[in-house]
């Protein structure tokens, strides 16, 4: 073996110490490959079950054209462990908590969530749950207003997806779709407004 290939003795101690140490900082390339586990700053990384999305290289696969507005019908933790159970065949790529505005993010934006009953328009877009019923106002707060229209905003910039109505659409808009989220209680006007504003 050519002594050229073997690391330092410098190098070895170097390592040694940084193992030695709890916590010490490891070279940027290895930290950032354990924390990035998510694509939205400030979004706990929930995953979802790998039964429930498919993995992809979206936008170089799929172009991203839209982002899809829905509403959970169940429990924020209630819909975080149903994206979990491999039997439910579901998911989304984030979830917004009703009282405080809080975005888990479930599957990356790279791979294909199970969201909208519809594989065309699953692969060309993200799909945004809100914790609520789509019959109970009371839970479409300002928090969650503010933190959906941030994400939804950073997406479409990121994609460069057209921040208006044909492009940030609703559940029911998907072609074949039997749901009516996020229903008549979603106010879309304050909604792209604060998107534009984001």
């Amino acid at each position: 073996m050519d002594r050229r290939s073997l690391p330092s003795r410098r190098r070895l101690l170097q390592a040694g110490a940084l193992a030695a140490v709890p916590g010490a900082l490891l070279p940027a390339a290895h930290a950032s490959a354990g924390v990035l586990a998510v694509d939205y700053p400030g979004a706990e990384s929930v995953p979802a079950s790998t039964s429930n999305y498919t993995v992809s290289n979206r936008p170089t696969s799929y172009p991203l054209n839209y982002v899809i507005i829905h509403v959970t019908q169940e429990t924020y933790a209630n819909t975080l462990a149903i994206f979990q159970n491999p039997a439910k065949k579901v998911s989304a790529h984030y979830v917004v908590r009703s009282s405080d505005g809080h975005v888990a993010q479930c599957v990356r934006e790279r791979n294909i969530a199970w969201h909208a009953g519809n594989w065309d328009y699953n692969t060309r877009s993200i799909g945004i749950e809100h914790e609520g019923w789509v019959d109970q106002p009371q839970y479409f707060t300002d928090a969650l207003y503010q933190s959906s229209a941030n994400l939804t905003a950073a997406i479409c910039t990121k994609y460069g997806i057209p921040k208006d109505r044909q492009h940030i659409i609703g559940h029911y808009q998907v072609p074949g779709t039997d749901h009516t989220d996020p229903g008549p209680y979603w106010d879309w006007t304050r909604y792209i407004r604060m998107v534009n504003f984001a």
